[in-house]
C-alpha cells in the first residue's frame, strides 16, 4: 500500500478527548495538516501548541448533526472518528453517539472519497448484555458498510497521563479506605498506552494496517481488576483494603452512582465487566495488534508512575524529589 502524503489534510473528531489529543501530537510531529472536529472548538485553544502555527485548526461538528459532520470532513483525505461516551447523559446516548454517530462520519468521508480509521473498543459485540459494547459494534457495522476499505481499532482500557482509568481509583484511594472490586475483581483487562494506539492511527494513515480490517489493541500484560488496583496502590504507596462486590450489589449501588454528574458507576458498566477486555486469539493470531503494526506496547509499568506521584503522600513524593 502507498502512504498517503505528508501535506494531506486528516481531519480528527473527537481530537480533543483523551486519545485524542496523542493522535492530533503524534500526527502534528509528523507534518500532517490536521483539523480538529469538536462540540466546543473554543474549548481546545490547548491543541494549539502541539503543532506549528497554523498546522492545527478546530472546528465544530456534533456527530448528532449530519450536516456539521459533512462540513467538517469537507475536503480531508483522511477521516479519524474517536468520539465515544462511557455513559449517557440527555441527547448523548450511546446510539445516537458511537452508533448512528459514527454512521454519519463515515458516510461523509465516504461522500468526499477519504481514507476512513474508526477507533471502537475490544468487546464491541452486537449481542452484548452492555448497551455500550452493542452501540460500538452497531458504529462498527454502519462504518463499514459506508466505507468497505475502513480501518477499525479496537483498543482494550487506555492509560496516560490523563485517562480515566488509573486517575479516577487513585483519586478515590486518597480519600475512601477501601476500593470496591465489582465481581471480586476478576474481570482480565489489557491496557494499552494512548501513545500507541495514537501510533495505529498513523500506522494506518501511513498504510500499514490492512483495508477493511480490524485490530485489537492491548498492552503486553493481561492483569486482573483486583492486580491493576493492587499495582495502582503500590505506585501512590497507599494501603487500602479491596472489598469484593458481587455483581447484582454492584448493579443496586449503580442505579444511585449513576445519577451522579459524573458516575463513579452505571448499571451499563456493571454489565460491561463481567466480560474481560483483552486482545482476541483470533487477532493475535492473524497478526492483526499492534505488534502487527509495527508496534512495541508499552507496559504500564513505564507511565502510569511518572503521572501518578502526585496521588502519594505530599511528604513522600519531596522526599522521592529531594533524595
Amino acid at each position: 500500500m502507498t502512504a498517503i502524503p505528508l501535506e494531506t489534510l486528516v481531519t480528527v473528531f473527537g481530537g480533543s478527548g483523551f486519545l485524542g489529543r496523542h493522535v492530533v501530537r503524534a500526527l502534528a510531529k509528523l507534518g500532517y495538516r490536521i483539523r480538529v472536529a469538536v462540540r466546543r472548538p473554543d474549548l481546545a485553544g490547548y491543541l494549539q501548541p502541539l503543532g506549528r502555527v497554523g498546522q492545527i485548526h478546530a472546528v465544530q461538528a456534533n456527530l448528532r448533526y449530519p450536516a456539521s459532520v459533512e462540513a467538517a470532513a469537507r475536503g480531508a483525505d483522511v477521516v479519524i472518528n474517536l468520539v465515544g461516551i462511557l455513559f449517557e447523559r440527555g441527547r448523548q446516548t450511546f446510539d445516537a453517539v458511537q452508533g448512528s454517530g459514527a454512521e454519519a462520519v463515515a458516510l461523509a468521508a465516504a461522500a468526499f472519497g477519504a481514507r476512513m480509521i474508526h477507533v471502537s473498543a475490544i468487546g464491541a459485540d452486537e449481542h452484548a448484555a452492555s448497551h455500550y459494547a452493542r452501540s460500538k459494534a452497531a458504529g462498527e457495522e454502519f462504518v463499514v458498510a459506508a466505507v468497505p476499505s475502513a480501518t477499525i481499532l479496537r483498543p482494550s482500557v487506555l492509560f496516560g497521563p490523563e485517562d480515566d482509568f488509573f486517575n479516577k481509583f487513585a483519586a478515590i484511594a486518597r480519600v475512601s479506605p477501601a476500593l470496591p472490586l465489582v465481581g471480586g475483581g476478576h474481570t482480565r483487562f489489557q491496557p494499552v498506552f494512548a501513545g500507541d494506539v495514537a501510533a495505529a492511527v498513523v500506522a494506518a494513515i501511513e498504510g500499514r494496517a490492512g483495508e477493511g480490517k480490524t485490530y485489537e489493541l492491548g498492552g503486553p500484560e493481561v492483569k486482573s481488576f483486583k492486580e491493576l488496583m493492587q499495582f495502582m496502590l503500590a505506585v501512590i504507596e497507599r494501603k487500602r483494603a479491596l472489598i469484593p462486590i458481587p455483581f447484582a450489589l454492584a448493579r443496586m449501588q449503580a442505579s444511585l452512582l449513576q445519577l451522579m454528574p459524573k458516575p463513579l458507576l452505571t448499571r451499563d458498566q456493571v454489565e460491561l465487566l463481567k466480560r474481560d477486555s483483552v486482545v482476541s486469539d483470533a487477532a493475535t493470531g492473524e497478526n492483526r495488534t499492534l505488534r502487527g503494526l509495527g508496534i512495541e506496547p508499552t507496559s504500564v509499568q513505564a507511565i502510569v508512575p511518572s503521572y501518578l506521584w502526585r496521588f502519594r503522600r505530599t511528604g513522600q513524593y519531596q522526599r522521592l524529589r529531594h533524595g
